[in-house]
């Protein structure tokens, strides 16, 4: 490691180490102190309810996803609600010959029972999108469908944003990182990414039981807020299913007067998981900002908690932005990876087009899985709005694992889980596959981006 790669470590640490403690303080001025000054473990926080007897299946990519979510609208009995981050009138759920457009979809519904849709109102200043005029044309194009109420949250923090995804319909919700719209990407790539412009790879929760009322609930909070309006309280559904889940959010202080002190529960929930890991961490995520998430996982490198112990980490080749901050990271845990239990890839379609690595979701040990909005960026566990659903249902945990692994890797993953990384993993990122190892390790300069913007933006 030559002068520079030294000085560059010892910036990058101090830096980190401003951030991390500038956080720790933040938490317990407001009383979520325990999140990072503690080493809470275990697969839920204490926080938030944990709901039992629910159904809870992960629909993978988008052209698995919407349809399941069309079917739900279109068949609508008490009501609609719908936040995401943007969702675009014009955007199609399907892809079949006369697929409505999502406007349409919404006003048919609207014939029947209320349709509500909450957006965020974008940034004041036009830097990303969607802007605020777009924003604004999205609004009155879904007004203009008659009975559908669509309003926008401009509560957000400074350069920040609401960036949820939920779906409630009747006694069903999802919980995911996907958006309705086209802006920025293709969102209706599939399990096979064939080519296109930009496929992107990304994951939906659908729910059944008691836990929907939760998702409904916190929709109901936010538009009472934004909207005025108090909605009738959720309805529990019954019990659907086997699962234990439990709603996780990022809500910053002083957004929401139903959360004044903020809610930094997906936070915890993440921290308590990987901390607990004893052979398997599984992360498919856009960003790998987080110095507070990184440092468990170089923990875990360092001083592994079982001979058998593996780390895979599915991330984006070219990230929309932070790049050179998640490769910084990257080269950290690698660095610690002195027993090569790490393996670190991104996707390729057939072709090797690239697949844009959208996701948020993680998988432990086979025992516990969180799948939501999240990143795992400054953004995401702190100042953005975010919701995940966090189970411990080892069967949807492993099924979910081994779906997504045949989906990459195109081979039998259901031996042990160290030696599928070692036998199928490592082999396919060395040959044409759909995976291949991450480009362009960044050790430098490019590590700093990331505290540096964290104290710059975060309050």
């Amino acid at each position: 490691m030559g002068l520079l790669d030294v000085l560059d470590a010892r910036l990058g640490d101090g830096l980190e180490n401003v951030l991390c403690s500038h956080h720790a303080r933040r938490l317990r001025r407001l009383g979520w102190g325990e999140v990072l000054d503690g080493e809470g473990a275990g697969w839920f926080t204490p926080r938030r309810t944990v709901q039992h007897g629910n159904k809870v299946e992960v629909l993978i990519d988008g052209a698995t996803a919407f349809p399941v979510v069309a079917e739900a609208i279109e068949n609508a009995q008490k009501y609609v609600h719908i936040a995401n981050w943007h969702a675009s009138p014009d955007f199609r759920l399907t892809r079949e010959p006369g697929a409505p457009q999502l406007r349409e979809l919404l006003s048919a519904a609207a014939e029947r029972v209320p349709v509500r849709v909450l957006l965020w109102a974008g940034p004041p200043i036009p830097f990303f999108e969607p802007t605020r005029k777009r924003a604004a044309a999205a609004q009155k194009a879904f007004l203009e469908c008659g009975a559908v109420r669509c309003e926008l949250d401009a509560r957000e923090r400074t350069l920040h944003c609401h960036h949820e995804k939920i779906v409630v319909v009747d006694d069903v919700a999802f919980v995911g990182g996907l958006d309705m719209t086209a802006v920025e990407g293709d969102r209706h790539d599939s399990p096979e990414h064939p080519p296109r412009d930009l496929g992107w790879h990304d994951h939906v929760a659908r729910l059944e039981g008691p836990v929907v009322a939760e998702v409904a609930a916190h929709f109901a909070a936010r538009w009472l807020e934004i909207a005025g309006e108090t909605l009738p309280a959720p309805v529990v559904p019954p019990e659907a299913g086997p699962s234990s889940a439990q709603l996780v959010r990022t809500i910053p202080e002083r957004t929401y007067g139903f959360a004044p002190h903020g809610d930094f529960t997906l936070l915890d929930s993440y921290l308590r998981a990987l901390r607990s890991a004893q052979s398997l961490i599984y992360v498919e995520n856009q960003f790998l900002w987080s110095p507070e998430i990184t440092e468990v996982l170089i923990e875990k490198l360092r001083r592994p908690p079982s001979r058998e112990f593996r780390m895979v980490l599915l991330l984006p080749q070219k990230p929309s932005n932070g790049a050179d901050t998640t490769r910084g990271q990257l080269g950290r845990l690698i660095d610690a990876d002195s027993d090569g239990r790490l393996v670190a890839a991104t996707l390729v379609a057939h072709g090797d087009a690239p697949v844009y690595v959208h996701a948020k979701l993680t998988i432990v040990d086979d025992q516990w899985l969180s799948v939501g909005s999240a990143n795992l960026n400054e953004h995401s566990l702190f100042n953005d709005t975010e919701v995940n659903v966090v189970t411990d249902d080892a069967s949807v945990a492993r099924m979910t694992r081994l779906r997504l692994w045949a989906e990459h890797l195109d081979a039998d993953v259901s031996g042990p889980v160290d030696e599928v990384v070692d036998s199928v993993w490592r082999p396919s990122l060395e040959g044409r596959s759909r995976v291949m190892p991450l480009p362009g390790v960044s050790r430098r300069a490019g590590r700093l981006q990331g505290p540096l913007r964290g104290l710059l933006v975060d309050g």
